[in-house]
């Protein structure tokens, strides 16, 4: 018998849209690896705990600038494989606006570090570190994907809020904040990037 009243919208439906709008939305973001995290983060630890030594603890800047060397050149590679593994050009976009984001303040550091070391002020340089690579994660993360990014925003402030902290510390305490910030921060919000999703 024909009836008049709407067909209710079948539970398959709802399913395709969700799907639709999740790959549209995920269309411009990018999927950052968790274990990319993790690495850097167990590189910072590493030289948290070399230049914790007293017979090293003269060389911490060497060998910070050595970690945070391995640390991006790893990161990076596990990025690389991330965008190979999924092979689309749609994944540049975003790509290109991560780095965009995030190299002008490392530049700054870098350019910042150099200056400061030549002028004997080491002591401002963990403040620097974290402070600018705070203010660069932050905008970084507007490239990547919505959970990410809620995740990303965060670490980035805590980033912030340690370099403020550097700045008003004893020089003695300054590995530690370090070692929190490019280790423990690294490792923790990359193990959680890495729950959102499968294959990290």
């Amino acid at each position: 018998m024909r009836t008049d009243s709407p067909l209710p919208i079948e539970s398959r439906a709802l399913g395709t849209l969700t799907y639709i709008k999740a790959s549209i939305e995920s269309a411009g973001s990018l999927a950052v690896p968790g274990m990319a995290g993790v690495v850097m983060g167990s590189i910072g630890l590493m030289a948290a705990a070399l230049a914790s030594v007293p017979v090293l603890a003269a060389r911490w800047l060497e060998i910070w600038l050595i970690a945070a060397s391995l640390a991006f050149l790893l990161g990076g590679a596990l990025m690389a494989h991330r965008i190979a593994v999924q092979a689309s050009a749609r994944f540049f976009g975003p790509l290109k606006r991560f780095l965009l984001c995030l190299c002008p303040a490392l530049l700054a550091g870098a350019v910042l570090t150099f200056i400061l070391w030549r002028a004997g002020d080491s002591g401002l340089i963990p403040g620097t570190w974290l402070l600018l690579y705070g203010c660069a994660v932050v905008p970084a993360s507007t490239a990547t994907n919505t959970k990410d990014m809620k995740l990303i925003v965060v670490m980035g402030t805590l980033f912030v809020a340690l370099g403020l902290l550097a700045f008003q510390a004893p020089p003695a305490a300054h590995t530690l904040i370090l070692g929190t910030g490019f280790g423990a921060l690294h490792v923790i919000f990359g193990l959680l990037i890495g729950r959102t999703r499968h294959g990290d």
